[in-house]
């Protein structure tokens, strides 16, 4: 930061269409997996906060929900909230777009941004796919001409180009003020959720494209025990009989597959051993039941 002796905090949305990279982007700015990364668009269901400290500024960034379907239910509207209170509450916008092209999406997520009055920072992701590099020049030129950002910064969230240019663009932003969160804090969101995701999302991975969108889970114990293990107990909720068959897989291979993934990945994660314990349950409308949702660490009415 160039501000010498100015301490700035604030909170930074990122906003962009599916699949552009802003959940790989917010982990590596953070440098640590907060929000789960698969192939398939819209992925993100919640608000998935991080902290970034840095000398002379903290800067929260907001990975938001996309909209998922089914379209109308309790769940996409709730959804829906959670990402515009991520808006309403920021002091600052990162666009994320991905360099390969600009899309109508990309336009109709500016112009809501736009209407927020918030100062947006575009960042340019994906350009380790853009080959040769001056071909981001023109691509850059056009894009510079739709808003008058506060600074268009080219990174690879994936190979962590450019990202310190990106964070210091943002902080700039941000008010001057005393740090929101304690220094050593990454997320607000807890172990129990964050086993969850990890589920979730291999889940996903060896999913249909259909399915995962009608597939939640729920964490029902998060216990550590006296030689240092953490004990969990899941239920993956479906919608249909034949979806809790799907999940499970001829002979229970398939979920079996799934968990063994998951308990390697929380080793990982958490730097200790976890056993993982899990159930396929059939609720029907679960996305639109208030109680199930708050319970998924949605803010449900």
């Amino acid at each position: 930061m160039s501000d010498t002796g100015v301490f700035r905090s604030g909170t930074a949305v990122l906003a962009g269409r599916p699949n552009v990279g802003k959940s790989t982007l917010l982990n590596s700015l953070v440098g640590r997996k907060l929000s789960i990364v698969t192939p398939k668009a819209q992925t993100t269901r919640h608000r998935i906060l991080g902290i970034v400290n840095r000398p002379g500024f903290q800067l929260a960034l907001v990975d938001t929900p996309g909209a998922v379907a089914p379209a109308g239910s309790r769940l996409s509207q709730v959804m829906s909230r959670e990402a515009q209170s991520g808006i309403a509450a920021a002091d600052a916008a990162i666009l994320v777009i991905a360099a390969t092209r600009w899309t109508t999406e990309d336009d109709s997520t500016l112009k809501r941004l736009k209407s927020s009055g918030l100062p947006i920072v575009l960042a340019v992701n994906k350009i380790d796919l853009v080959r040769p590099r001056a071909r981001l020049l023109p691509l850059l030129e056009r894009i510079a001409a739709k808003h008058e950002f506060a600074a268009v910064v080219p990174v690879s969230a994936e190979r962590h180009e450019n990202l310190d240019r990106l964070l210091d663009a943002a902080a700039a932003l941000l008010p001057e003020a005393p740090a929101a969160w304690p220094a050593g804090q990454l997320t607000d969101r807890g172990e129990a959720f964050q086993a969850a995701e990890v589920l979730r999302e291999q889940l996903m991975l060896v999913l249909s494209d259909e399915l995962p969108y009608g597939i939640a889970v729920e964490i029902e114990r998060f216990e550590p025990t006296p030689d240092g293990r953490t004990e969990i107990d899941a239920v993956i909720w479906v919608e249909r009989v034949g979806q809790r068959k799907i999940v499970i897989g001829a002979n229970g291979e398939r979920l079996k597959a799934v968990g063994m993934a998951t308990r390697l990945a929380l080793n990982e994660f958490f730097g200790r051993r976890v056993h993982l314990t899990t159930w396929v349950k059939v609720r029907e409308g679960w996305s639109d039941d208030d109680r199930l949702l708050r319970r998924l660490g949605h803010d449900a009415p």
